[in-house]
């Protein structure tokens, strides 16, 4: 990877708004050209070894064999996505990961999870501007159903969030929330 690739992946990953209109973000976009294209051989899979296989592709990592993602999976760029071993990430989960997600060993994720790591300035003269953020989800958590993981989120080990929560603050480890927003439900 060339300086100019790091300069505007470690900008993207900082936190701080960058404009979309910058110059470098070209590079950007065509790997979000490039990942839409491997999108749709993932998409019309039905074998979970291919589908990794492509995903491979799309994040340039490896991926254990011991992950299984079902297919529809949805992401914008995919290079900042980390996978550890043994996850499960079931029908229709979408990852915009300009910010970075990583996902330790063990963690399940059920369908039509969200993990959103773009914003936008409140401001509506900047408000093209992005600002990213990671989601951590650490290992052996539960992401039930339909649960939208916001920027800067970090889930913690043990942890259940349960379906349909929104999360916007971190999630202690061993700890089960749920609501919108979500809340503290209990320790486990």
């Amino acid at each position: 990877m060339d300086l100019k690739h790091q300069e505007i992946f470690q900008r993207m990953k900082s936190g701080k708004s960058f404009k979309m209109v910058d110059p470098d973000f070209q590079i950007v976009n065509d790997i979000v050209s490039d990942t839409l294209k491997l999108s749709v051989e993932l998409n019309s899979s039905g074998d979970t070894n291919k589908i990794r296989e492509v995903l491979r592709k799309i994040t340039g990592t490896y991926i254990d064999d011991s992950t299984i993602v079902f297919g529809p999976f949805y992401t914008n760029f995919g290079r900042f996505i980390s996978l550890g071993k043994n996850v499960f990430i079931n029908h229709a989960c979408s990852f915009l990961d300009m910010g970075g997600i990583t996902i330790e060993d063990n963690v399940l994720i059920g369908p039509k999870v969200n993990l959103v790591t773009e914003n936008h300035p409140i401001g509506p003269q900047n408000r093209k501007d992005l600002i990213c953020k990671p989601i951590i989800i650490k290992k052996n958590a539960w992401i039930g159903a339909a649960v939208t993981i916001l920027p800067g989120v970090t889930v913690g080990e043990n942890s259940i969030v349960a379906a349909g929560a929104v999360v916007s603050k971190d999630v202690p480890a061993n700890t089960i929330v749920g609501g919108v927003p979500a809340k503290f439900i209990k320790d486990l």
